[in-house]
Parts: structure tokens; sequence; C-alpha cells
């Protein structure tokens, strides 16, 4: 047995040399929850296999040169649902090694799926939306119905005017110019989303909302599009969402239901639904 592990571990080693840093817990857990994952597991599934591990901000900003970052040990709401997608991406697919996983999780996190220095990475949410859209990954709920009632003019540019926020624009200022046209790109795209007034319980949403859809929500903070992300999960009392709860200080499934929590955030205004597509949905897109 302790011979099968090191090869298995050999063998996602072996895979995985664009992922950095890699720890063999990390290739070891991927592995085993795919392994063991229904054929119909969405992203809850997994998500709820993460809960209790910690939140951790900046996990991505490890390596001066851009590279694959994969950790399942410490996770922001980002990480956390690109995590859970990107497994359910795998087994929908039928395709359940690590390398699967890196491939998957590359296709989510950079523009057009292929990583060309810190710019290519989907920092705002909008732009992850719309690429992954366009690759056929995840699909946009949104529709001129209700309760898609309102529409989000974006306007982003928190990155370019806060540089010093981040690692990678400190230390390499030629950056800022490029994140500067990405931001001018996706400002004034408009976008419907669920105003946070219409998130009841009610007969509408639980036809609209499933089980492991991501929930992008909505604000008015001054340069960002979407101030938080998690994955859907239906209680008796409502919806809820599974999140990495900076609050908290790990992932958890909200005991509030969403209604609850969007109120107790004055600059939320909604959310944007966003369901990733399995292989044969995908195929018939």
């Amino acid at each position: 047995m302790k011979r099968l592990y090191f090869l298995l571990l050999l063998a996602v080693l072996m895979l995985s040399t664009s992922a950095q840093p890699l720890q063999p817990s990390d290739s070891i857990l991927v592995t085993r929850m795919l392994a063991e994952a229904p054929a119909d597991a969405s992203p809850l599934h997994f998500a709820r296999l993460l809960k209790g591990r910690p939140y951790v901000s900046h996990t991505l900003e490890v390596n001066d040169e851009e590279q694959l970052v994969v950790n399942l040990r410490q996770l922001d709401c980002t990480t956390l649902v690109e995590s859970a997608a990107t497994m359910a991406l795998c087994v929908g697919s039928g395709q359940r090694t690590y390398g699967d996983y890196c491939r998957f999780l590359t296709q989510l996190r950079y523009r057009q799926g292929r990583i060309d220095g810190y710019p290519s990475r989907l920092h705002y949410f909008t732009d992850w939306i719309n690429d992954n859209v366009a690759l056929g990954l995840v699909r946009d709920l949104a529709t001129v119905k209700a309760p898609f009632t309102a529409v989000q003019t974006v306007s982003v540019d928190y990155m370019s005017r806060h540089p010093q926020s981040y690692k990678a624009l400190t230390n390499h200022p030629e950056f800022v110019s490029v994140i500067a046209a990405q931001e001018r790109h996706a400002t004034g795209q408009k976008h419907r989303y669920i105003p946070k007034a219409q998130i009841r319980n009610t007969t509408l949403l639980c036809q609209v909302i499933h089980d492991g859809d991501i929930l992008a929500i909505t604000c008015t903070r001054q340069g960002l599009d979407i101030a938080h992300v998690g994955i859907a999960v239906w209680h008796a009392d409502g919806l809820h969402m599974l999140h990495a709860s900076s609050l908290k200080k790990k992932v958890i499934e909200d005991p509030l239901t969403l209604s609850a929590y969007l109120k107790g955030h004055p600059s939320f205004t909604g959310i944007r639904v966003i369901r990733v597509q399995s292989s044969t949905a995908r195929a018939s897109w």
C-alpha cells in the first residue's frame, strides 16, 4: 500500500511541474476527491468537502513569475469557487487525474486558458465569467425576465488605482498599464442580476438557482464589480451560501440565509448566477 501511494505521488508530481508551490497533501487530496466523487457531482459536493479549511488571502501571490498554484490547505472566496468548479468539470468530463485538474484550473483562472504573466490571470470576476462563458465552461443564467430585473453597469479600476496593494504590481509596475487596459475593456459592460430585495424563498428562485451554482455578489464599492463569491445551497428556510468567509476565517456553509447575509452589507446589491457546464451541456450549448 505504501508503495502504491508513493507511485501515485510521483505520478502527480510529474504531471504538475507547472503548479507551484505544490505540497503532496494538495495533489493527493485532489486525486482522492476526484476518484471518490459521483459522476454528477456539482461544485457544492466538493466545496462541502473543503468546509473548515482556513480562509487565507493572497495564496496565489507566491511566485515572481506567474505559475499555476494549487493550494487546498488555504482558500479565499475565489480559489474555493475555482477549486470546486474545476473538480466538477473534471468528473463531468470523465477526466479525473491530477493533470486534468491542473488543465481545467488553468482554463478557469487565466485569460483564454493560457498563463502569460500576471496580467493573464482573470483578476476581475466579470472577466472571469465572460472568459469562461466563451470557453463553454460555465453559463451565465441571467435573462431579461424575472428574477434578473436589475442591470449592473460595470466600472472597474481598483487594481490600477491601488497598485501598492498587489505584490506583482509593486514588483512589476509595467503591468499596471496592461491591467488598466483590461479594466477599460470591462468598464461599461452591462449585466443583469437578481437584486437582493428579490432573493426570497420563492418557487421562482428555486427554479432558477440550483445547488452548486456560483453566486457572484454585485456591489457599489468604487472600482469593483463583484464583492464576494460562493456556492449556492438550499436549506429548508431558503437559499444559503457556502463560501470562504473572511469574517469567520474559514470555509463555512453560512447559517444565515443569503437574503439576511446581503442585508447585512449595505454595499451589496444582488447576485449574478453562474452554472458550471457538464460535458453534455457544453457539447450542445
